[in-house]
């Protein structure tokens, strides 16, 4: 799996100072996406476990509330098992902080997903351009939801 950003201090991408993932690939590809380079499943870096370590220590750090997994599409099938491990391994090993996902599918769709397991907040559904809201928090378009998965 590949990356394209990693962010040890967003203030953009959920509630609180986070450490944001920002993955490579998605198929959806929303028209007015605001982050188009990121629906190529080869652009940016790889993701090693040396990066997964990088989070965790960021992570740690006590004023930092959550981890953000964005994309592209964290929950592409073809990324599944990397996605995966991320999420179970920054849960077992920082239990305390919260993890928010972006996805563009609908949460009707992706609520049996195990990886939901271990994601406290899902920002669901496609970005549509003829609803987008710049005033949305965490959101593009008035479409997508904030479901808070763990309470």
């Amino acid at each position: 799996m590949n990356y394209i950003g990693l962010n040890k201090y967003d203030t953009a991408n959920g509630d609180g100072i986070r450490v944001s993932l920002f993955v490579s690939g998605c198929t959806l590809k929303c028209k007015g996406c605001f982050n188009p380079e990121s629906h190529d499943f080869n652009a940016g870096k790889l993701f090693t476990n040396d990066v997964l370590n990088e989070i965790i220590t960021e992570l740690k750090k006590p004023y930092i509330k959550g981890f953000s997994l964005l994309g592209g599409d964290p929950l592409e099938h073809r990324i599944f098992n990397d996605v995966y491990n991320i999420v179970k391994t920054v849960k077992s090993q920082v239990p305390d902080k919260d993890i928010w996902l972006w996805t563009g599918r609908i949460y009707d769709k992706v609520k049996d997903n195990r990886i939901l397991d271990y994601v406290d907040v899902l920002i669901d559904g496609p970005f549509k351009e003829n609803l987008k809201d710049p005033n949305l928090k965490y959101r593009g378009s008035s479409n997508q939801n904030i479901i808070f998965l763990k309470t």
